[in-house]
């Protein structure tokens, strides 16, 4: 039963993340979209840069950014700050329950790297920290005065990162955490850099002093980069649930086309929100680079054969006395989908990437058959094949059997 309620966690983490990442993104989009719309071109009697009126709800807003400060400190003032904070601490529990607590499954490739789990966690944790370290301090660098060039540069380190990731991790893993190191560096801006600067700004209100406008210029860089950053993240943490997208050995490639294509459609929206243009031409390069992706994900497939060695706890599995007939069952109902060349039609790709054609990729996937064909009856799909109740009962058998 400890499997269910670890499933159930799982499950109750990536919806906790989901819906802290849908409100950060979603404030962070909507004032993207409001500091790019505001008129700047009327002279306010209030001293603000800019204002807008928006009607939503059935009511009507009047919206004015002060450049700066305002002249006195309002007493409810509403800070946007712990979407991001929560987001980035829901993402890493679910990355340590998917990926550093099914380590031999999802995290290590042992023909690329053979470590220990405990060995890759670490490795996964001290890079999201490094490329803050990284980044940040090229951002504060001269070279980070130039936002062009600085841009540029982030996209080279994003590129080695996706390089680096495919070489010491699962494809899967790999494309995973680049989202998480993208991630890191967007959260990391707004506690390290934006919100203390707008505190600082704060204090200064209240202590009757002219804020500095240099503190709002370098949280308006670190903001502008999220939001270009946004849309990859959100298909770099989608994509473990597709194949198609980390199942080729140029995985590392398709991650770095994804983060143009966010650029692509980021400068769309923003140059709509700017009224400066309707560049169409955005579309036509995104739809490009998306047919790129596309075709490296089928033009030289990952050897879906190679199997990394059974680990302690699946050679249990392989040696419980219903083995044999958890084989066949398997192999009758599963394999013509969970298999290097699919024979069900319409299937391209091993569903989720799962092999299941030989007792040892058997025996390494228990836990997914525990849960999708024994306790719950997610698989086979109804329309594929007809598993008896009974065959069910004999895969709860054999995995509780082992498992306790």
């Amino acid at each position: 039963m400890i499997y269910l309620f670890l499933d159930w966690i799982e499950f109750a983490v990536r919806w906790l993340h989901v819906i802290t990442a849908i409100a950060w993104i979603g404030s962070s989009f909507y004032f993207i979209a409001l500091d790019l719309g505001l008129h700047r071109d009327r002279n306010l009697a209030t001293g603000a840069d800019g204002e807008e009126w928006q009607v939503h709800g059935g009511g009507f807003y009047h919206i004015q950014k002060y450049l700066v400060a305002p002249d006195s400190m309002p007493s409810d003032l509403i800070w946007h700050k712990w979407q991001s904070y929560s987001t980035w601490l829901s993402g890493f529990a679910l990355l340590f329950v998917v990926y550093y607590l099914g380590g031999d499954l999802y995290l290590v490739d042992p023909s690329k790297l053979d470590i220990p789990v405990w060995q890759a966690a670490g490795i996964s944790v001290a890079s999201l920290a490094v490329g803050w370290v990284l980044y940040d301090t090229i951002c504060k660098s001269k070279f980070g005065d130039n936002n062009t060039r600085l841009m540029l540069l982030l996209y080279v380190i994003l590129v080695v990162m996706a390089w680096g990731y495919t070489q010491i991790f699962t494809n899967r893993a790999a494309l995973l955490h680049l989202g998480a190191f993208t991630a890191t560096i967007m959260s990391a801006n707004v506690f390290f850099i934006i919100i203390p600067n707008q505190k600082i700004v704060v204090a200064d209100l209240i202590a009757g002093r002219t804020p500095d406008a240099k503190y709002g210029k370098i949280a308006k860089q670190r903001s502008t980069h999220n939001n270009y950053l946004t849309l990859p993240v959100i298909f770099l943490m989608l994509s473990n649930h597709y194949p198609l997208a980390f199942g080729t050995e140029y995985a590392w490639v398709i991650a770095s086309l994804v983060f143009l294509m966010g650029v692509t459609i980021r400068h769309y929206f923003n140059s709509i929100h700017a009224r400066k243009g309707n560049p169409h031409w955005t579309w036509a390069i995104t739809v490009i680079l998306f047919i790129c992706i596309m075709w490296l994900s089928t033009s030289a497939r990952w050897d879906y054969e190679t199997e990394s060695a059974m680990s302690d706890t699946a050679h249990d599995y392989a040696m419980a006395a219903e083995f044999e007939d958890v084989t066949n069952i398997v192999l009758g109902n599963c394999s013509m989908c969970h298999a290097s060349e699919p024979s069900w039609p319409g299937i391209n790709v091993p569903p989720k990437g799962v092999i299941l054609e030989n007792p040892q990729q058997i025996a390494n996937h228990a836990k997914q058959i525990y849960t999708q064909a024994g306790v719950s009856h997610a698989m086979p799909p109804p329309s594929a094949s007809f598993i008896y109740p009974e065959d069910r009962a004999t895969l709860i058998r054999w995995f509780e059997g082992v498992s306790g």
